[in-house]
This record gives structure tokens, C-alpha cells and sequence, in this order.
């Protein structure tokens, strides 16, 4: 197997969203920033106190010139 020339490249985003918050209600914003922005889940952690730290990441794409 041949390695790549290109190796993947990320964008990271990181949202928190407040304990007050239902689970539907995120649910619902995750999957709006996933469809619109190409976003997808990377990481969720839930703290103690119940506040959601989540990182979202996407492909950097890169445009290549051609000769």
C-alpha cells in the first residue's frame, strides 16, 4: 500500500453547551452545524456539573494548481 501524499488535515471547533440544556435540544444544534457546515463529532465530555463540552471537527480541504 502506498503511503499518501496528502495527509488528512482537520479544523477543530469546540461548543459547550450549558446543563440547562435537554439532550434533545443539542442533539438537534449538533446535527444543524453537521448538515450545514460539514461538521462532524470528534469528542463529548460531560462534566460533573453537567455542562457538555463537545469538539467538532471537518477536512481542510486543500485546493491543488494544476499545470
Amino acid at each position: 500500500m502506498r503511503p499518501s501524499r496528502n495527509p488528512v488535515e482537520w479544523q477543530y471547533d469546540k461548543v459547550t453547551f450549558n446543563r440547562e440544556f435537554p439532550r434533545g435540544v443539542v442533539t438537534k444544534l449538533l446535527v444543524e452545524r453537521a448538515e450545514q457546515g460539514g461538521w462532524e463529532l470528534d469528542r463529548v465530555r460531560i462534566t460533573p456539573d453537567g455542562t457538555r463540552r463537545v469538539v467538532l471537527r471537518r477536512k481542510i480541504i486543500r485546493a491543488v494548481r494544476t499545470a
